[in-house]
Parts: structure tokens; sequence; C-alpha cells
């Protein structure tokens, strides 16, 4: 019995953590996946979960020229991401940060997502050179 028990306890611990996993964490991993193939997309999937982003058009059209220029030629082959930080302000606000690298150079795509009800939005995004500024 003790040893079913056991077992019973780590399954929940493992669904617990994958399960567990923050719906903001979530549109970050679908950013980057679709990132991968699309770039522009990408961008505007993630604004797009926030209804409020329809008045910032002109930023948003910024932001794709930039990540649409990221081009193989100019930056390199892109080889992925890694999290540099992730603050929870408060339980409804929280900053993403990520290192995206590139050939040339990395740069960094910071996330800030907001909770105003019981879905997670994106309150603002931006990307910059500046990673070494964190050292």
């Amino acid at each position: 019995m003790k040893k079913t028990n056991f077992v019973l306890i780590v399954l929940m611990l493992v669904s617990v953590d994958f399960y567990g996993q923050s719906a903001s964490k979530s549109l970050v991993n679908e950013f980057f996946t679709t990132y991968k193939s699309n770039r522009e997309k990408a961008v505007r999937d993630l604004y797009a979960t926030n209804k409020w982003t329809e008045t910032a058009k002109e930023g948003i059209e910024k932001v794709v020229t930039t990540v649409n220029g990221f081009t193989k030629t100019y930056m390199g082959d892109y080889s992925g991401y890694e999290t540099i930080e992730i603050k929870k302000i408060s339980p409804s606000y929280e900053l993403h940060s990520y290192l995206v690298k590139y050939g040339r150079q990395p740069v960094r795509y910071i996330f800030k997502f907001y909770k105003p009800k019981d879905k997670w939005v994106l309150f603002s995004f931006s990307l910059d050179d500046g990673v070494d500024k964190k050292l």
C-alpha cells in the first residue's frame, strides 16, 4: 500500500509541474514556436491576445518590421532562446525577459503580461540589444 501511495504522489507532483505551467509562460512558448518559422505571425499572434492593442497599430508595425529585418544575411542563423529572468510583480502582472540567439549577436526580448480577470494578455513587448546591461 505504501508503494502505491508513493507512486501516486510522484505522479501528482509531475502532473502539477507539467500542467501548472503558467499561462503567461505558455504564451511565450507559443510565440517562440511560431517565431522559428514565421516571425511576423508570432508577433501579430502575441499582440492579438489583448484586444486593446488595436490602438497601437503603428507600434506593432514597427516591431514587425524590426523582427522581419533579422534576416540570415543581417543577423545570421536564429538558434533559439534562453530565459534571462521572470519576475512576478503581482499575481496579475509578470515580466519575462529572454535572450534570443542569432549568429551575429544576441537580442533581448521583454514580454510584460497582465491578467485583468482570468486570462493572461500581452501588456507590452519590446526588444533591444542591451543584453550586456544585465551584467
